[in-house]
């Protein structure tokens, strides 16, 4: 069956339906929360050969996904039913991780990082202007009580490096992403596993065109593979199929448990210890979260 011939809505029962949606959107943070250990065990000073190569991998472990989950033929057909809306997520999920290098660039990693706090309520707000997608009352909560949080662990760092020009580029980094949240969940029918192909493509193409260079050693290159495939690469086939399931704010919301589980890997595995607030911070995110994800599990089992 082809991507244009899919039903306008997904066929598992709803309640069953978001509950895995939820799984796999929380799956996608896990893996992503990953890419800061990764990024340290890489030595490599370029950013944008850092980015070529992550993007290329993960295009190739998509490319690979469909063609042994869905044949040739399928994957073909794939890529045909896309749409304009495929092709919109694709251009979102390049320009935020483009974006991310040259924000980084121009500003903090802690600014980004609390900018890109608000995805929940760019999403949650975006779905409601444009298709009034309701939001529940204790959505608002968990997004407010996210946001909090977030500014709260990156506290310690903020000031220095700041710039219009790199704020301008994360909060922009933010709409593409809600965005891209917005458009996979509107459009649930169309499988949005080829358009962020296309977005890894176009990632590697500008990259490509920026590097001072390729040349990597061969340990660097077995970390890009880990990097690329594997925590780019699965985390964006997780996000995709999960977000078409759940609320936009949920999956967005969700996302942000990236940001918590994060320092928490780097200090388990680099011994780089957060500090109090890092702490404090992650504490208030992680319970927001479960709250909510609380909240909800009441409200499936009470319908």
């Amino acid at each position: 069956m082809s991507a244009s011939t899919l039903p306008l809505t997904p066929t598992l029962p709803e309640s069953r339906g978001q509950g895995y949606g939820a799984a796999l959107v929380l799956g996608s943070a896990i893996v992503w929360s990953f890419g800061g250990t990764i990024a340290r065990f890489l030595a490599i000073e370029d950013g944008w050969t850092v980015v070529f190569w992550r993007s290329l991998f993960a295009a190739l472990f998509l490319l690979g996904f469909m063609l042994l989950r869905d044949g040739p033929r399928g994957t073909i057909q794939l890529f045909r039913g896309i749409g304009l809306a495929g092709l919109a997520v694709g251009v979102c999920f390049a320009t935020a991780s483009t974006s991310f290098i040259l924000a980084i660039a121009y500003t903090t990693v802690a600014n980004v990082v609390l900018i890109q706090a608000g995805v929940p309520l760019i999403a949650a707000l975006m779905a409601w202007l444009l298709f009034r997608e309701k939001v529940a009352v204790h959505t608002w909560i968990a997004i407010a009580a996210v946001i909090g949080g977030v500014a709260i662990m990156v506290s310690e760092s903020l000031g220095g490096g700041v710039s219009p020009m790199g704020d301008a580029l994360a909060l922009l980094i933010a709409f593409a992403f809600a965005t891209a949240t917005i458009i996979t969940r509107r459009f649930a029918h169309v499988r949005m596993t080829p358009a962020v192909f296309l977005g890894t493509v176009i990632a590697a193409a500008t990259a490509a065109s920026q590097a001072s260079g390729f040349a990597v050693s061969a340990q660097e290159l077995g970390v890009l593979v880990v990097f690329g495939a594997l925590n780019f690469g699965l985390g964006l086939a997780l996000f995709v199929t999960g977000a078409r399931l759940i609320p936009s704010a949920l999956a967005a919301l969700l996302g942000t448990a990236e940001t918590v589980l994060a320092p928490f890997w780097v200090a388990l595995i680099h011994g780089e210890v957060p500090g109090i607030r890092t702490v404090i911070g992650g504490v208030i995110v992680l319970a927001a979260l479960l709250c909510y994800l609380g909240v909800e599990l009441w409200r499936q089992r009470r319908a």
